[in-house]
């Protein structure tokens, strides 16, 4: 696959995926009865934040273990998550989410709740992009690993 094809398929995959977190969202904040905080700014987000998983799991080497992968990647989904909350509730006021209830946050944009969320998520949409772009692009089969000595050896 060409270099250009590559970049139309990792930009599909992070489409695919914030859609698929977005109506995730949708979900969770109907049945909890908090629909009034769906915002169209979460599906931007949510392709935003795919952008990291999706990247990870291209870059990263087989070798390296999923649960540090998932945890790179949720690294930096709370980083963006930070950027964005900052952006969306604290500068323009939209209210879209608030943690500020939760335990070890941080001005209310990101939490270690969420962020165990996030870690839990990545470590289902790494292997999902994965299995995704083998399907379109072939190559190596993705193959994970959860060993923890990996990292002592």
């Amino acid at each position: 696959m060409s270099r250009v094809g590559r970049w139309v398929l990792s930009m599909l995959l992070w489409v695919w995926g914030g859609t698929v977190y977005f109506l995730l969202e949708v979900g969770f904040k109907t049945l909890t009865s908090h629909p009034e905080r769906i915002s169209w700014t979460m599906l931007v987000v949510a392709v935003i934040l795919c952008i990291p998983v999706e990247r990870c799991g291209a870059e990263l080497p087989w070798s390296c273990p999923l649960w540090i992968q998932g945890l790179v990647c949720a690294v930096l989904v709370t980083a963006v998550e930070l950027a964005a909350g900052l952006i969306l509730n604290v500068w323009l006021c939209l209210g879209v989410w608030d943690y500020s209830h939760l335990p070890g946050n941080l001005w209310g944009q990101i939490c270690p709740q969420f962020s165990a969320l996030w870690w839990g998520l990545c470590l289902v949409f790494i292997p999902v992009f994965d299995w995704l772009r083998w399907t379109v692009e072939g190559g190596t089969k993705p193959v994970y690993t959860m060993k923890i000595s990996v990292l002592v050896e």
